[in-house]
């Protein structure tokens, strides 16, 4: 466990066309999982239910900042709910900037976090916490400062107590997908 750890820390950033596949990889993640989710609650009558509650779309983003990096996870975060939206109208128009500013925070603070030393977990909670404050900020300032009567000020805890199940989804399985990728790579 030590070495994964070692060579998680001393790693450099992969080459930019890595990044750069690594990124579209990441948003057809972004795009294509939440699909399976919606599919699977419109079949049992649940809609959006299950998106809301797995939070599918941030597992891509959260996962390719921890390994491309922060551009990549910028980027995929950023582009992720737009090429999402333009394909599939989800997310809803209301709620699309928030998603976008939220996702673009998880696949930042998740690539700055790429090189630090502490468990994996331990920056998973980190990602999600700092991009739960600025999904908070972003909507506190459209609701506060520019008037936006379209979204309140109670998304910011129902979205959190409604993705709960994602949280805890995504403490499991980023964490066992980093070590499989990092314990790959210390055999190579």
């Amino acid at each position: 466990m030590a070495t994964t750890m070692s060579i998680s820390r001393t790693r450099e950033l992969p080459s930019v066309k890595v990044q750069a596949l690594a990124t579209l990889a990441a948003i057809v993640g972004a795009v294509a999982i939440p699909q399976i989710f919606h599919v699977v609650g419109a079949i049992s009558g649940l809609g959006t239910g299950l998106g809301e509650a797995f939070l599918p779309m941030h597992l891509p983003i959260i996962l390719v900042g921890l390994l491309a990096g922060p551009y990549a996870g910028a980027i995929a975060g950023a582009f992720g709910p737009l090429v999402s939206f333009a394909l599939s109208g989800m997310p809803g128009l209301a709620m699309l900037p928030f998603m976008v500013i939220e996702l673009a925070a998880y696949g930042l603070i998740a690539g700055l976090l790429r090189t630090a030393n502490m468990p994996t977990i331990a920056k998973v909670l980190l990602v999600q916490v700092g991009g739960r404050v600025v999904r908070a900020a972003a909507i506190l300032f459209a609701v506060g400062v520019l008037g936006n009567t379209t979204v309140a000020v109670a998304t910011i805890w129902m979205s959190v107590l409604a993705g709960l199940p994602g949280l805890i989804l995504q403490w499991g399985l980023i964490p066992l997908i980093m070590f499989w990728v990092e314990h790959r790579a210390a055999k190579e």
